[in-house]
């Protein structure tokens, strides 16, 4: 084999940045500056001396827009020139070095905004308090009596100007304000409009760096087989067998349950990967399928224990006693994240200091799980983020980074890029969870809607992936959307009597966060029966949500069926709601289909949404219908079944996506009511299935309670 190159720390550095690779960014707080050089103004702005301004945005971008949307906000603080506007990425281990002054890395949740404008808006209202600071100390005026606009600072009694480029040496020495005003929201001239996009033109054109795109120098590329039964181990491996294959430098074995190859390319390691013989310890997870984890999941839906998400009243004692009552059970299938770009992490690892690139929703999970496969302190270890090929709740993980890190550690000081195949990515998944639900619902004589009981019976996300997170036992994820008080997930409807109860039932299949959460088989369950409870009192399925939904959720469900035109829909063409809160925003939509010989034809969806306040309506529009994309797709095509303990689905010939054909045109209508941050890129997820669901009912009759909705035969009787 051929020897491997060596390459100090300063070597590296030093032709990486001869190669074009930015490593770090501006001058910590406190450095002394060179003239003429970039100045930092604080943590979150950066002024060049042509004016041009850099924000740094520590949430990731994957699609979402967060980096323009986050962007937006520093900038109306900062009173800048939006033309001159960049964003650049902190790094997690910049963050712990200076006392996490960027706050959350995490990326989830649609968090991204709704949790950090009010400290990303303070950064730039800092920033431009102390530009105008520095100008008017120049001109040794009041700073009262200047005022900041279009990165230009004027001094009103003397019509003097200053651009902030020209200030920035000085502002950056000054120490910043205790405190600063922010702007009314009525006053925004950046944010709540919609501006471009920041990122568009680098995806343009090509030029936008993702993680599978990274090159450095001497940089070896790595591939993975993990045992196919998650929870099993490695055996033995056959390494000589294809040690002598071309471009192979080494093949290891990796934290007990894989095995990697290193090589020259990404394709002789494949090809030496898949030749290479592997013996696994499967582990008794190769006794389970489909079919018995139906069977777990049917047992919790009778079970006696369960942990108990809401209650009000007694469900129990007036079911009991109602005049009617209405009995249903859904499931909901495992979903795969299926991101376009595979997982992948590039890790260059020396006896003091391990650097990592990758594409992770999580730079500080990413930064902790480098750290510890180095075996090195976090001061010695650092994340470089790269944009991400899609992510969807899969990169929160940083399982891949860890690989990464333990592979360039049995070649160190060369560079080496971990690639996931397709195949190992579909596999290796932290899925959808799967579960199933039994939904009773009971009338009183009147016909009023008086009880209503929920038993879920499935996974638990936090039980596997975050297990400090759980509650007594109990994980809270499971009751998104169907929590009765609070303000994120609040049940929107008024029932005197409500009952909703989880039964954890735990496959060996691990459950992840997938982009939406437990949200979107809820508002599935909830809205799907609340169609079935409509028509069994004989009531329209609007006018009977109507009756019990909180104002709120009321106005959402009406904007969507009044933009839609339901109930005047086309001959042929039929409407179906939903709605839900989650992620906390109010959302609905209304969709309109026709099914002709047992062929759906979804032809629009009206979305409406509530996110409280929006940061870029454009965004939103756009947050809205790819949110329809991804849930369509999981409605209409996806499910990972099991088969000796695999996932069988490997591939997008047997996981299908949405194709362009079947896309609905998506109208979303834009309702903030102000006084709260809500989310944008989940929420709307939850109600496309049970829109386009309840649409089926009423074009067929036939109730369909169990996905994808390709299984089933749509054709009427």
């Amino acid at each position: 084999m051929t020897a491997i190159a060596s390459m100090d720390r300063r070597s590296f550095l030093v032709s990486a940045a001869a190669g074009g690779l930015s490593l770090g960014f501006g001058i910590p707080a406190g450095t002394a500056q060179v003239a003429g050089a970039v100045r930092e103004i604080n943590a979150w702005v950066v002024v060049h001396p042509d004016d041009r301004v850099v924000i740094r945005i520590a949430r990731s971008e994957m699609g979402q827009g967060t980096l323009t949307g986050l962007a937006q906000l520093v900038a109306e603080e900062l009173e800048c020139d939006w033309s001159k506007v960049s964003t650049e990425f902190p790094t997690p281990g910049q963050n712990v070095a200076r006392n996490r002054v960027w706050r959350n890395f995490s990326t989830g949740g649609s968090r991204g905004i709704r949790e950090s404008h009010e400290y990303v808006r303070q950064g730039g209202a800092a920033a431009r308090t102390m530009l105008v600071a520095a100008a008017a100390k120049r001109w040794n005026v009041p700073a009262g009596e200047c005022t900041a606009a279009n990165s230009v600072i004027r001094h009103a009694p003397s019509g003097r100007t200053l651009a902030y480029g020209a200030v920035a040496a000085e502002a950056a020495q000054l120490e910043a304000p205790a405190a600063v005003v922010l702007k009314d929201i009525k006053d925004w001239k950046i944010a709540g409009k919609g501006v471009k996009r920041l990122d568009t033109a680098e995806k343009l054109n090509g030029s936008l760096v993702y993680g599978l795109d990274l090159r450095l120098p001497n940089m070896l590329t790595a591939t993975i087989r993990q045992c196919p039964v998650a929870g099993g181990k490695l055996k033995s491996f056959a390494g000589a067998k294809v040690a002598g294959m071309p471009g192979v430098r080494k093949v290891v074995a990796v934290d007990g349950n894989a095995v990697a190859v290193v090589a020259d390319s990404y394709w002789q390691a494949h090809k030496a990967i898949e030749a290479l013989p592997v013996d696994w310890d499967l582990g008794p997870g190769a006794k389970t399928s489909s079919a018995t984890i139906d069977a777990m999941l049917k047992e919790g839906l009778t079970a006696e224990n369960a942990f108990v998400g809401t209650r009000i009243g007694d469900a129990k004692t007036a079911l009991a006693g109602a005049a009617k009552t209405v009995e249903a059970v859904y499931s909901y299938p495992y979903q795969n994240h299926a991101p376009m770009e595979p997982m992948n992490a590039t890790a260059l690892y020396t006896a003091d200091r391990c650097e990592v690139w990758a594409p992770t929703q999580n730079g500080e999970s990413a930064l902790a799980a480098a750290a510890e496969a180095a075996e090195l302190p976090v001061a010695k270890c650092d994340v470089h983020k790269m944009m991400l090929g899609g992510g969807f709740g899969r990169r929160g993980r940083s399982d891949y980074v860890r690989q990464a890190v333990l592979i360039a550690k049995q070649v160190p000081g060369v560079p080496v890029k971990l690639v996931w195949s397709r195949e190992e990515d579909m596999m290796h998944c932290a899925f959808h969870p799967v579960t199933q639900c039994k939904l009773t619902g009971g009338f009183d004589a009147a016909g009023n809607l008086t009880g209503l009981h929920m038993r879920i019976s499935g996974q638990s996300i936090l039980a596997s992936l975050a297990p400090q997170n759980m509650q007594n036992g109990m994980d809270p994820v499971v009751f998104q959307g169907l929590n009765a008080g609070g303000t994120e997930g609040q049940f929107g409807y008024d029932i005197p009597n409500l009952l909703v109860d989880h039964a954890m039932r735990n496959p060996h299949v691990l459950a992840g966060f997938w982009r939406g959460v437990n949200l979107n088989h809820n508002a599935i369950y909830v809205e799907c029966f609340m169609d079935e409870l409509a028509r069994a009192a004989g009531i329209d399925p609007l006018e009977f949500r109507r009756r019990y939904l909180k104002p709120k959720h009321r106005a959402v469900l009406e904007a969507a069926a009044a933009g839609a035109g339901y109930g005047k829909a086309a001959p042929g063409v039929h409407h179906g709601l939903a709605q839900i809160m989650g992620f906390g925003s109010y959302v609905a939509a209304c969709a309109e289909v026709s099914v002709t010989g047992g062929k759906l034809k979804i032809h629009r969806i009206v979305a409406a949404t509530d996110p409280g306040v929006v940061v870029n309506p454009a965004q939103v529009e756009r947050q809205v219908s790819g949110s329809f994309v991804y849930g369509l797709s999981a409605a209409l095509h996806g499910e990972c079944t099991v088969k000796d303990g695999v996932i069988e689905q490997t591939n997008f010939d047997t996981y299908p996506v949405l194709r362009m054909d079947e896309m609905p045109k998506v109208e979303t209508i834009l309702v903030p009511s102000g006084g709260f941050w809500g989310g944008v890129g989940e929420p709307t997820i939850g109600v496309a299935a049970p829109a386009v669901l309840n649409a089926i009912f009423a074009a067929t009759g036939k109730r369909i309670r169990s996905l994808p909705v390709s299984k089933h035969d749509l054709r009427t009787v």
